[in-house]
């Protein structure tokens, strides 16, 4: 590559991981102030399940045009504008009156976040290559290191007594100004990334690689679902943990995830992607079993930490895998995989909740364990074209 060439990659690795900070950004500042919008119009956890399934349905929906989108346009098209509408998409939620308001409105977010999450995975992956070594990974860091800060400024807001929606607007402004900027420094939208050049690209078929690679996002989804909602329950309830010892659960197990995904890139060029997901898998399992199997709180807690380590690693590679799968159709095929695969977002909690009424907690967070045995098992698919 040319100087120049390599410096517009390097600026544009720089613009990619900050719209994936943004998007981490926005999620967590919403998580942390969902209380206050709970509190704000009086809801039950009932009530307030249909508003978050909503975001659940819209990135769904979305994701069955944004695919399309960012390959007709390209993605350095997209994902500005993407990103600028989900820094602003997300802030009438603070206001809204009525809970079939905050519907509508988180419905809409997730339409919007769902053209952000696309075309930035897309454009990633045009950097990717550019680079010609493996850089997901860090990207998909950056959307875990949004996420903390994001969940700290929700708190210090809350912390001031400010609302909810002073929080999400003063949180969007920045987010909409610096995304302008960082667009300038976006891969030309022309520039060929194999065979595409915007408005060429037709609808991409399922197949059964696709449906596979879905599965895998899926299984890994299934696996960072059920660490949020459950892993403080578990030390907490079923190993009589403190409450703020069973914070830790999640608080280790969100660590190691973000220090695994920025070592991953390191690791995918020295290893392969096959050999990675294959061992990040084993290590998911390993890690998640002898949690549940020992039944002791520091042995869950490092269990915990193994299971965040190993799941790093997989989705990004997955993404990176997709995107590259048919460089002409890159944002059909990510999108495609991320439909399944956020599916497990959604269905992952709800899962472990239904069958560890039956038979358990325990038995329930079995499941992740065994996922993370299929995606080992699933990584030769991994294998590039």
């Amino acid at each position: 590559m040319s100087t120049t060439t390599t410096q517009q990659a390097v600026n544009a690795r720089r613009a990619v991981s900050f719209f994936f900070a943004l998007l981490g950004t926005v999620s967590g500042v919403w998580a942390a102030r969902i209380p206050a919008v709970k509190n704000t119009l009086g809801l039950t956890d009932g009530q307030l399940s249909y508003g978050l399934l909503a975001i659940a349905v819209g990135l769904i929906v979305g994701m069955r045009f944004a695919g399309r989108l960012t390959d007709r346009l390209g993605s350095a098209r997209v994902i500005v504008p993407a990103g600028i509408g989900t820094a602003l998409a997300i802030v009438p939620a603070g206001y809204m009156p009525t809970l079939p308001a905050l519907i509508a409105v988180l419905f809409l977010y997730g339409v919007v976040n769902a053209s952000l999450d696309v075309s930035m995975n897309a454009h990633g992956v045009e950097v990717e290559r550019a680079y010609g070594r493996p850089i997901m990974s860090s990207f998909h860091g950056m959307f875990s290191i949004g996420g903390l800060l994001g969940a700290g400024i929700g708190g210090l807001f809350a912390l001031l007594g400010l609302g909810a929606g002073t929080t999400l607007a003063a949180t969007a402004v920045p987010l909409v100004a610096i995304s302008l900027y960082a667009g300038r420094h976006l891969l030309p939208a022309s520039a060929p990334t194999g065979d595409r050049t915007p408005g060429t690209a037709g609808r991409a078929p399922w197949n059964g690689w696709i449906v596979l690679m879905g599965v895998v996002a899926f299984a890994g989804l299934v696996g960072e679902g059920a660490a949020v909602d459950w892993t403080s329950v578990y030390l907490f309830e079923d190993l009589r943990a403190s409450e703020s010892v069973a914070a830790l659960g999640f608080a280790v197990f969100s660590t190691a995830m973000t220090v695994g995904r920025f070592a991953g890139d390191r690791l995918a060029l020295r290893h392969g992607p096959v050999r990675l997901v294959r061992v990040s898998g084993v290590i998911a399992a390993l890690g998640l079993g002898g949690a549940l199997l020992v039944g002791n709180v520091p042995v869950a807690v490092v269990g915990f930490g193994l299971f965040g380590l190993g799941l790093a690693t997989i989705v990004p590679q997955v993404f990176s895998a997709a995107g590259n799968h048919d460089p002409a159709r890159a944002g059909q095929a990510i999108a495609q995989v991320a439909t399944v695969g956020y599916a497990g977002l959604v269905a992952g909690p709800a899962i472990i909740g239904g069958v560890s009424e039956l038979a358990g907690l325990p038995a329930a967070l079995a499941i992740p364990a065994v996922l993370a045995a299929f995606m080992a098992a699933s990584a030769g698919a991994l294998r590039p074209r």
